[in-house]
């Protein structure tokens, strides 16, 4: 089973189009091996926002003879989507039938202690005096593919570490992720901050008749 390391830079929050795509095939978790790259631009239908332009500047007329947002599609081995917040990008090329491991929600798992759990954030924590170097391009696709993968370094080490073993294959990383994305404590609403174990009943029954309800915090509530 074949996983990619994915990245997208878009139009922006407002319903985002693609302009720039990069992946990284990788080997197996054993060695994390990168087996082969892409990056790409794409024209998309829609003006790229202020905040985007600010954050991948990127400009709509250097896209004016890319192909169009929506010619992009992953390789058709992708088994497992890999990213920070993955389900983002996943979001952004059509949401595939693939199985996503995020690397946020891992991070957040292994150190819960850290005052912020963004990719440059991770890549200081565990890259200090690289990090600098490293990041002075995030936010352009490729770079934030390969920071991505260092990342995945350092969280497999924990892992393994917390195991007492090597995490074996990445159907077992996907399981992790599945466990480390379903939350503890409510992010939103009335109750902000109490843990979901400790939230009224009739609290628990709206939330679970939300329809828009985030899938992971339905988990949580029906557990």
């Amino acid at each position: 089973m074949t996983a990619y390391i994915f990245d997208s830079e878009t139009t922006g929050f407002n319903a985002p189009q693609l302009v720039e795509a990069a992946w990284l095939k990788l080997g197996s978790t054993a060695d994390l091996h990168i087996v082969d790259h892409f990056l790409a631009r794409y024209k998309p239908s829609k003006p790229i926002e202020l905040g985007a332009l600010a954050t991948s500047h990127i400009l709509d007329e250097e896209l004016a003879d890319c192909p169009s947002h929506d010619t992009f599609a992953l390789p058709t081995d992708t088994a497992f989507l890999i990213g920070h917040n993955v389900d983002y990008d996943w979001n952004v090329i059509g949401e595939p039938d693939i199985k996503r491991i995020c690397t946020q929600a891992l991070s957040r798992k292994l150190w819960p202690s850290a005052d912020s759990h963004s990719q440059s954030a991770m890549i200081y924590l565990h890259y200090r005096s690289e990090a600098p170097a490293l990041l002075r391009n995030a936010h352009a696709a490729l770079d934030d593919v390969k920071n991505c993968h260092r990342l995945l370094i350092k969280i497999l080490e924990a892992l393994s570490q917390r195991l007492g073993r090597p995490v074996e294959g990445w159907e077992e990383l996907w399981l992790i992720s599945e466990e480390a994305r379903i939350p503890t404590h409510i992010g939103f609403g009335k109750h902000k901050g109490m843990a979901i174990a400790d939230l009224p009943g009739d609290y628990k029954r709206w939330l679970l008749n939300q329809a828009d309800l985030d899938p992971f915090v339905r988990k949580a509530l029906t557990r």
